[in-house]
């Protein structure tokens, strides 16, 4: 080992943050030593009533043992872990109650980390001033304060022992308090790590936030994606009928602006949900099958033959089936304009047992909307998310996409 790494524990900033953590549990330990200070003082002053006395030790014994068990002490001997001691410790789960064990861990911990921090707080007003004497007297600088004293082995009087010996000293603190830290950082994760049910609990909540992050995604694929095709077609017929038709390309620039209006609806809708709740301007509605006619003009705007029909009452469904089924008839007619050719049978049938959507298109070649992209997906999960089937894929020289969508019982209709 060199030289250099001798030294290395004692100038190294984690060792100087974990010195901050133990002298901390010094300070938080220093109440505890007031009271047993007070309360050895009762007990050794022979006129006090024992019984009295007792009686109080018993008292302040469950007040002082109290705050260690306690889920707010462990967050912050959590908080002060991941500041200092540099441990990858997650939160405590919010509205978690911790069991038994954990509390017994969080416990040891906080017992532990007074006990140290006392040791060190106590080495630090005591031996640490001493040692720096004893170098001062090596250096050469007359302090008087322990000229006509002896420590030990240690004789003042000869500076240069002394002062070696205040070297000394300080080295063995030094490299105690790294040591003590490198301990408590290793046990840290150990009694303060999360229990069984926390960790669970921090998969659910994880599981939530990819799934709303998912939603999101698919939302922003849906309209955005469908806004995009609708324009993208619209303006490469605009541009080969410009000269021939300028009425036509005047329709095309007005449906395109209309589509860009409602994409930019949806866009900040979903930024909305993306921003803080505080921060959070109200987000434009939803679109749900009420708007079912106005989808299908603009797709036939678009030059999408789409050939409608509807079966029952669309404004009876619940505002989650209807914004679902929406957003299919969207991804469906999406990828009609993109992989298809010739015109979309499009149904859409209000069931006693829920909704069905289906879609019908002729294909170019053998490929289908099943080459790249993600709207199937996007379609699947959406009917998976409510418990429902989609059925997509080739029939024949036509590409078919079926959903049905259950409607939960006692939800209106």
């Amino acid at each position: 080992m060199t030289v250099r790494g001798v030294f290395a524990p004692l100038v190294r900033a984690s060792t100087w943050r974990r010195a901050v953590f133990l002298l901390l549990g010094g300070v938080l330990a220093l109440p505890y030593a007031l009271l047993a200070v007070v309360f050895a003082q009762m007990l050794g002053n022979a006129t006090a009533p024992r019984p009295l006395v007792l009686g109080l030790l018993l008292v302040a014994a469950g007040l002082a043992v109290v705050p260690v068990f306690l889920a707010g002490s462990r967050a912050l001997e959590i908080a002060a872990a991941r500041a200092l001691l540099a441990v990858d410790l997650p939160e405590p789960a919010p509205g978690h109650r911790i069991d038994r064990e954990t509390r017994l861990r969080a416990a040891l911990w906080i017992a532990l980390h007074l006990g140290t921090g006392a040791v060190v707080w106590f080495a630090a007003i005591s031996a640490f001033p001493m040692a720096l004497v004893f170098v001062a007297g090596l250096a050469g600088m007359d302090t008087g304060a322990v000229a006509d004293q002896r420590f030990g082995p240690v004789d003042p009087a000869h500076p240069v022992q002394a002062g070696l010996a205040g070297l000394a000293v300080l080295a063995g603190l030094g490299y105690a308090v790294a040591g003590l830290g490198a301990l408590a950082a290793s046990m840290a994760p150990v009694l303060l790590g999360p229990a069984q049910a926390e960790r669970i609990a921090a998969l659910e909540a994880h599981a939530v936030r990819l799934a709303e992050r998912n939603r999101l995604a698919r939302e922003l694929h849906d309209s955005v994606g469908h806004a995009l095709t609708v324009a993208t077609l619209q303006a490469g017929a605009a541009r080969e009928l410009l000269d021939t038709d300028p009425e036509f390309s005047r329709r095309a620039l007005t449906a395109i602006e209309e589509t860009s209006r409602r994409a930019m609806d949806d866009l900040d809708h979903v930024l909305g949900l993306l921003r803080e709740a505080g921060a959070a301007t109200a987000p434009a509605p939803q679109s749900t099958l009420a708007g079912l006619d106005r989808l299908v003009a603009a797709a036939r705007a678009a030059g999408l033959d789409v050939e409608s029909r509807v079966d029952g009452a669309l404004d009876a469904l619940p505002a989650v089936v209807s914004r679902e089924g929406y957003r299919i008839v969207q991804e469906g007619l999406t990828n009609a304009a993109r992989h298809g050719r010739g015109p979309v049978a499009l149904r859409v049938a209000v069931p006693p047992e829920g909704l069905a959507i289906e879609l019908v298109n002729s294909v170019r070649g053998a490929a289908g909307p099943a080459r790249g992209g993600r709207g199937l997906d996007g379609m699947r999960e959406r009917v998976l998310l409510l418990g429902g089937r989609l059925d997509a894929g080739p029939d024949g020289d036509r590409w078919r996409v079926r959903a049905t969508l259950p409607v939960p019982r006692g939800e209106a209709r």
